[in-house]
């Protein structure tokens, strides 16, 4: 088939990927699938194309929603796509002091991810504003610190371990010359709050990596050490470690997520976190009888994060190939 045939399904598949994002009657799950179907398209095509553009803009489209779960992760699948059109909307967002805190912070996040030094103005901003909310303080001082390893002469002399994972991340991992090698090294620089936050989060994704796989002789003992960050006194620090545990989907984070997600008194940001992470898991016995104990969560975020976590469970137990592609885009390039 050629281009020109190939062009008008690609933009039509986009249009009706939109229709369904931004269909608040839709269920949840089928939203977040259509999330990921953009996010895919979006990086899938060269940055600048239409097809790029045009899934970028049903993304950030997704910003008139009501849920701050949904605009959650819209932030950072807008991160994810490695577009610089994703700039504006998301610096909009974080703009935006009435929207929720917990999709400022994604916004900033996600600013970080994309790298663009023009971003620094705006995350500064905000990283110094009188009154900002502590999570979108910390955010912006991560992301500020990601764009100016990003960009600067440091990242060029560091030889960071290959990854398994392909997400962009808050921080790279610590690089392996700076001693903090070991799970233990590591697990302390993980919980010293004397250091910044950046290098705390490097940190954490070295342990992450030492995670997986997870038949490693590391990955217990990193998933143990990971699991003591649940006692940070920073919130969105706690919330990085449930989402970390998200990715790896290692039993042995079961018992520390379910204390998160059980833990009424703890943000929601991170019982939000430590409920999709569960959803990774499952597949593992108890999880999903675990996961509708917080159906009726008296927090939003929550609730509908155990309908997404219920519905990843769900893929899990079944022989689909991909959860990030709803059937209209699968095969797409």
């Amino acid at each position: 088939m050629t281009a020109p045939d190939q062009e008008p399904t690609t933009l039509s598949q986009i249009a009706s990927l939109r229709a369904t994002l931004a269909a608040e009657t839709t269920p949840l799950p089928v939203r977040f699938r259509a999330l990921f179907s953009l996010k895919h398209l979006a990086r899938s095509h060269g940055a600048g194309t239409a097809e790029s553009l045009a899934a970028i803009d049903a993304i950030a489209a997704g910003f008139a929603s009501p849920s701050a779960l949904l605009k959650h992760e819209l932030a950072y699948c807008l991160g994810q796509t490695g577009n610089g059109a994703a700039n504006a909307p998301l610096a909009a967002v974080l703009e935006d002091t009435g929207e929720d805190t917990m999709v400022r912070h994604e916004a900033a996040e996600a600013l970080g991810a994309l790298g663009d030094v023009a971003s620094l103005g705006v995350l500064r901003r905000f990283r110094d504003r009188d009154g900002e909310e502590v999570v979108v303080t910390e955010t912006c001082e991560i992301a500020v610190e990601r764009i100016e390893w990003e960009n600067g002469e440091g990242r060029k002399g560091e030889r960071l371990r290959a990854s398994d994972f392909a997400s962009v991340d808050p921080a790279p991992p610590m690089p392996q010359e700076q001693g903090g090698k070991t799970v233990e090294e590591l697990g302390k620089a993980l919980l010293d709050t004397s250091l910044p936050l950046f290098k705390r989060y490097r940190a954490m994704f070295a342990l992450r990596d030492l995670a997986s796989p997870p038949d490693l002789p590391t990955a217990v003992p990193a998933v143990l050490a990971l699991a003591k960050g649940f006692a940070d006194p920073s919130a969105l620090f706690r919330h990085e470690i449930a989402f970390v545990f998200g990715q790896l989907s290692h039993p042995a984070s079961i018992p520390a997520l379910t204390a998160a997600l059980s833990n009424i008194e703890e943000a929601s940001m991170v019982r939000h976190e430590a409920a999709e992470a569960l959803g990774s898991l499952g597949d593992e016995e108890g999880v999903e009888e675990t996961l509708k104990r917080f159906l009726h969560d008296k927090e939003a975020v929550v609730r509908e994060s155990v309908i997404v976590a219920l519905d990843m469970a769900e893929y899990e137990r079944s022989n689909e190939t991909e959860y990030a592609l709803i059937p209209e885009v699968q095969g797409t390039a």
